[in-house]
């Protein structure tokens, strides 16, 4: 069944078209050959960024940057963050170059109002504090708040770094979407640790290298959780996200409606407050937020924002290797292969592998080891997929000075001092 087009949005669908609709539209498959990256970005003073800044000057900002002709897609998070969507690329480097560019124009754009973009996981000095008041944040902020605090600090003060890449073929190999699928839940485990960058929050060390994944891993009980790895990729997937809460229903006039324990599945059999229509379903999807989330692509979502002008490309080179070229694909995936027992029976992030990433980061024996082999094959692969020198020095940089010696970015960070590092 093909799914409709956007004149259908309105109609109402019934289960057996939902069921259609996700296996159509979440694993699209081909080879792969396009790849894509969002940024996100705390706004800080450009000086003392420990200082808050005033909810006006965020606002002028964004209307400065709003004004720029930018080929990324370009978004603001309730907090202010900044977040910036390439299109598909045909290839790594022109994904770097389109991203690269845009970032230039956005920090030109921001530097005359003596502010700057950050790149961290989660922002350690402030609080959590919403800026943006539109019904379906007011909403989201009122469902995640049920479930304690960390849904504003999700919401508010976190930034990241997702890597979309293609599904993969429908053969089955290094690059078929089931081993992608497999890939991506083990295999991001390890990323997560090497590029781990959020050890504090407001104002004090958490005990974590990510605090940002130990912040969305604690939304609530379903929606930061992958589904079953044992099952076929589409129909884990379409159930996973069928037995899903509905955050919220969305009305034409006044607040937003919240139903209570009302699963997609349950509100298409029976039609409360109103029949669901395919843009129910489509929104539906958006308020899940497992590590790795399929939109047709898979859009990998657990990499911390990384510190410095450029140290955001390392992570897109490094994962858009081992998972695009085909040799590196094998290998890696041999490598992290025996990690699924460290997981065990538990879905990402909740199982023992990815709390300790996020916890630890690279300090843990096994992901040290995974990650240095991983890294050692995303160097020989870079240059197989047209990486430049400049990205591959940046690459080995990050290798060197982190991960072969079983470090990440958070434990550099120190609080004291970060202000002067980020305004250097």
């Amino acid at each position: 069944m093909h799914p409709p087009d956007a004149g259908d949005f309105g109609r109402p669908i019934d289960l057996d078209e939902a069921e259609d609709l996700l296996r159509c539209i979440c694993f699209k498959n081909g080879p792969p050959r396009t790849v894509g990256v969002e940024v996100e970005w705390l706004i800080h003073e450009l000086e003392r960024p420990e200082r808050p800044v005033p909810a006006d000057r965020i606002a002028a900002a964004h209307d400065q940057v709003r004004s720029l002709q930018l080929k990324s897609a370009l978004t603001f998070e309730p907090g202010g963050q900044l977040e910036l969507s390439s299109l598909p690329a045909a290839s790594l480097m022109e994904c770097i170059d389109s991203t690269a560019a845009d970032l230039d124009a956005v920090r030109s754009a921001l530097r005359p109002a003596g502010l700057t973009l950050t790149g961290l996981g989660l922002d350690p000095w402030h609080p959590p504090r919403r800026l943006l008041h539109e019904p379906r944040y007011d909403a989201m902020e009122a469902y995640l708040d049920r479930t304690g605090p960390a849904g504003r600090a999700m919401m508010c003060t976190s930034a990241s770094i997702q890597v979309c890449l293609d599904a993969g073929e429908a053969e089955p190999g290094p690059l078929g979407y089931g081993r992608r699928w497999q890939l991506a839940h083990l295999l991001g485990a390890v990323l997560m640790a090497a590029f781990a960058n959020s050890p504090a929050e407001k104002g004090s060390y958490t005990g974590w290298r990510s605090t940002r994944q130990a912040v969305w891993s604690a939304l609530d009980d379903v929606r930061p959780v992958a589904p079953p790895l044992d099952q076929e990729p589409r129909s884990a997937w379409t159930a996973h996200a069928l037995d899903a809460p509905v955050m919220c229903v969305r009305t034409a006039e006044g607040p937003w409606e919240l139903p209570d324990g009302l699963t997609f599945r349950q509100w298409l059999r029976s039609g409360n407050l109103r029949r669901p229509t395919r843009e129910d379903l489509d929104y539906h999807l958006t308020t899940l937020f497992p590590p790795v989330r399929p939109r047709g692509h898979l859009e990998l979502r657990m990499l911390d924002a990384q510190s410095g002008e450029d140290g955001w490309l390392v992570p897109l080179a490094v994962t858009t290797a081992l998972f695009d070229d085909a040799e590196a694909a094998e290998t890696v995936y041999r490598t992290v292969k025996p990690l699924a027992e460290y997981a065990g029976s538990l879905p990402a992030p909740r199982n023992p592998l990815w709390v300790n990433a996020a916890r630890h980061g690279l300090a843990d024996p096994e992901l040290h080891a995974s990650a240095v082999t991983c890294f050692a094959v995303a160097l020989e692969a870079l240059p197989r997929i047209g990486a430049s020198d400049a990205v591959l020095g940046a690459v080995a940089a990050f290798n060197e000075r982190y991960v072969l010696r079983g470090r990440c970015p958070a434990d550099d960070l120190r609080i004291s001092s970060l202000g002067k590092e980020l305004s250097t």
